[in-house]
């Protein structure tokens, strides 16, 4: 798990099965409309909304803090379901605050 980028990590099931449809469909929102049975607006909004969420993970990957956590956990001086723990927390209370 520790070589899984954390952008990943951040991702529901729902957002890492629109991504394996994605590629195994070329990248075709055309095709993915059809595979979900929706416009290609709606799946455009859909992928819109992915690209800002992996966006936003790469931009708190990249905090002091979240570093910081990281080291800890490669270092076992806190284990990985601790470290993801807090860097969940506070990834909440940083939305909270924006």
């Amino acid at each position: 798990m520790k070589e899984l980028p954390a952008w990943i990590l951040a991702l529901d099931e729902e957002d890492l099965q629109f991504i394996k449809n994605f590629i195994l469909h070329s990248g075709s929102l055309k095709k993915i409309a059809a595979v979900y049975e929706v416009s290609y607006p709606t799946v455009r909004v859909k992928l819109d909304k992915l690209i800002q969420k992996i966006e936003m993970n790469d931009t708190l990957e990249n905090e002091e803090f979240i570093s910081f956590i990281k080291q800890l956990s490669i270092d076992d001086r806190i284990n990985i379901e601790e470290a993801k723990l807090i860097i969940d927390k506070y990834k909440q209370e940083k939305g909270k605050e924006e």
